[in-house]
């Protein structure tokens, strides 16, 4: 019982985390798109130029967040190998 308390609350921590990391990426993105690309504060529309700037704004972002996630993984793969192959060598000796 006590050991699922602890697993169910690690989880909760978890979803917590991820949330609160989803919403600084959220903010930094809005953030970033608004002072690159809204420059018109006198009418209560959005131009098609800051509507075009936004979404390619967050389509870059986006890209670039995806290509640092996939080196961060294929560089944590390579770390694991290395590790394992020198836990063998050790092992092996």
């Amino acid at each position: 019982m006590a050991t699922t308390q602890i697993t169910i609350d690690q989880l909760d921590k978890d979803q917590i985390k991820s949330f609160s990391d989803f919403l600084l990426s959220y903010n930094k993105l809005s953030e970033l798109c608004f002072i690159d690309c809204v420059t018109e504060f006198t009418g209560r529309t959005v131009s098609d130029k800051e509507d075009k700037c936004a979404l390619n704004c967050m389509e870059k972002f986006l890209k670039m967040n995806q290509r640092i996630s996939q080196r961060f993984q294929e560089f944590q793969m390579l770390a694991n190998e290395n590790a394992i192959a020198a836990a063998q060598k050790l092992s092996g000796k």
